[in-house]
Parts: structure tokens; sequence; C-alpha cells
């Protein structure tokens, strides 16, 4: 029982190595020409060790290019490999600067741990330098009347060749950049600054400016997509004083026609329509009645007025007037 115990002891100083191992990213890509920075993490058991970073895949053959117990130097901007270590975030951080297509490989960041039977603590990672063009924002959008600006980085193998910006399907379009790296007019200004970098200010946006472009640099290029917004549109109100010699007037808004409004005036409407109908009935009884008395009257009045009118009719041949006696009862007439 004891032996077991031991060794399991024994084997305690272990376990953080296992737990708390040196890692970082197994793969970087750059871009020729530009830096890039390695962050390395470690456990808080190896906050006061030496850390270091070489190019290779084995330690006995791996070329050391930075160490945390070397003096810095006094002019970091000629430092082609700088180390920094921060004890209390648990990394060091390792910035190569400016680099080839040749600086490509596998490279380790490491923790000394010294001693016979102890191996240092390491992780591996493998850059690639490439060449070619990339651009900060593929996708930009602006508002119609403003500016935008394209950043569109290059390898250091075409700092001296010729930089375009192009619109997309049109080569016509080319705009090129003079002998002192820059081109501009009234809605493009381009500035090389020949270590770089490629920028391009499209000025005054207007909404045919939407669509694909190409920033090139010697044989390569890298497309970038723009699109132009509508400028949005504010009412103004304007507002005027009336004078002496002006009226305003304000007519309100006409009511909507609700329910109820129709159904109130649906009433108004059926009242004038019974009225209007019982005054024409009545006027047809009068006129009715009228008729009536007319057909109705004394048949011997109708013949008095016929004879009345043939009287007339020969008046002047008779010599004596006639008399003419009207008998009610026997409703016959009689003249001598």
């Amino acid at each position: 029982m004891l032996q077991p115990f031991i060794i399991t002891l024994s084997l305690l100083p272990w376990f953080p190595a296992f737990l708390c191992r040196v890692t970082t990213e197994g793969e970087h890509a750059v871009m020729e020409g530009q830096p890039l920075t390695v962050p390395c993490h470690y456990g808080p058991q190896y906050a006061g060790y030496v850390k270091y970073w070489c190019r290779g895949k084995m330690r006995e053959f791996c070329t050391s290019l930075a160490r945390t117990d070397e003096p810095r130097s006094a002019n970091q901007a000629e430092e082609k490999v700088s180390i920094f270590d921060d004890p209390v975030q648990l990394v060091f951080a390792v910035t190569m600067s400016n680099l080839k297509e040749g600086d490509s490989g596998w490279y380790m960041c490491g923790v000394e741990i010294g001693g016979a039977w102890s191996a240092d603590d390491v992780a591996y990672t493998n850059i690639k330098v490439i060449h070619g063009m990339s651009v900060v924002n593929s996708r930009l959008i602006g508002e119609e009347g403003s500016s935008i600006t394209v950043e569109c980085h290059y390898s250091e193998r075409y700092r001296e060749s010729e930089k375009k910006w192009c619109r997309s399907g049109d080569w016509s379009s080319c705009l090129l950049t003079g002998s002192d790296g820059s081109y501009e007019d009234t809605s493009v200004a381009i500035s090389d600054d020949r270590t770089r970098t490629l920028t391009i200010t499209l000025k005054k946006l207007q909404m045919r400016d939407t669509g694909w472009y190409w920033c090139s640099a010697g044989q390569q290029q890298i497309a970038v997509h723009v699109l132009v917004t509508p400028r949005p549109t504010t009412a103004v109100s304007v507002t005027s004083t009336p004078t002496t010699s002006q009226s305003v007037a304000y007519l309100p808004p006409p009511k909507p026609i609700t329910k109820e409004s129709w159904n109130s005036h649906s009433h108004i409407l059926e009242s004038l329509l019974v009225c209007a109908s019982i005054m024409l009935l009545v006027g047809m009884a009068i006129l009715a009645r009228k008729l009536w008395k007319q057909h109705k009257q004394d048949p011997v009045l109708r013949q008095v007025k016929e004879i009345q009118a043939r009287h007339n009719e020969y008046s002047g041949d008779l010599q004596n007037s006639a008399v003419v006696f009207l008998n009610r009862d026997s409703q016959d007439v009689q003249m001598y």
C-alpha cells in the first residue's frame, strides 16, 4: 500500500506541466512586409521562468531569436524580433517585423525549465509569409454626398509596381497613380505611401457609384464593393406671420363617416321620405276630390251651358228673346 502512494507523490510535480502547458496558435499567415505578433500563453507555475522564441521544430536545433533574460535593444524600431512577458496575464508576446517570404517556417515559443530531468515546455507554430494584396474592409457603405476611404495593402515586392483603381468590368475606367504616387480629381483621390498601403478616397458619392471595384498593384488585385445609400430627406416647415391685409382661415378636417353617424343620417332620411310620401298622398287625394266633384256636377247645368252656347250662335236670327224655365223636379227644360 505504501509503494503506490509514494509513486503518486513523485508524479504530483508533473501534473501542472500537463495541465498548464504553453499554448499558441498552430498557424499564422501574414502579408510580406507586414509585422506579426504571436501570443504564447503559459500556466501560473511558469510566471518567474525565462521565456524564449526560436526558429525550428526541435529544441536541440532551434535557432534562438529572442529571450526575456536578454537586454532589449535601445532602438526597438530596428529590432527584427522582440519579446515581452506579462506575468500578470500569464502570456508573453513575440513580434516579428518586416517579414519576408524567406521567413516562412516553423517556430517555437517555450519556457526554459532547466535541469537534467526536466524538459522545456514549448509550443509550435507555423508562419507563412505570402505576397499579394489585402484590403482592410472589402465592403464599404457610404451615404450619398459623403466620402469613403479604401485601404489596400500590398507586399513589399510590389512597392514599385503600378497601382490602379478600376471599376469592375470596365478597364477603361482605371485610374493610375502618377510618378509621385498620387492621383486626384473631383470624385477620387488616390495615394500610395510606397511602403505597403494604397489609399483610395471616393468623394461626393452618388447613387451610380454603387458597384464592384478593383484595387491592384502590378499583377495582383483585390475586389472591393461600394454601396451608396440615399441621403435622408428632412421635412422643412415654413411659418409666416399673417399681416393685417391677410386673413388666415382654418378649416377643420372633415369628420370620418362612422357607423353611428351613418345610422343617425339614415333615420333622418327615412323621416323625410315618410313625410314626403304623406304629403304626396294628401295632394293626390285633394286632386281626386276636385276631379270627382267636377264629374258629378248637375247635368242640367251642363245642358244649359250648351243651349246658351247655341243661342249665342243664332242670336242674330232671332227677333224675340227666349226665356228658359227650369223645373228642378222634372229635370226638363222648356223654352217659350
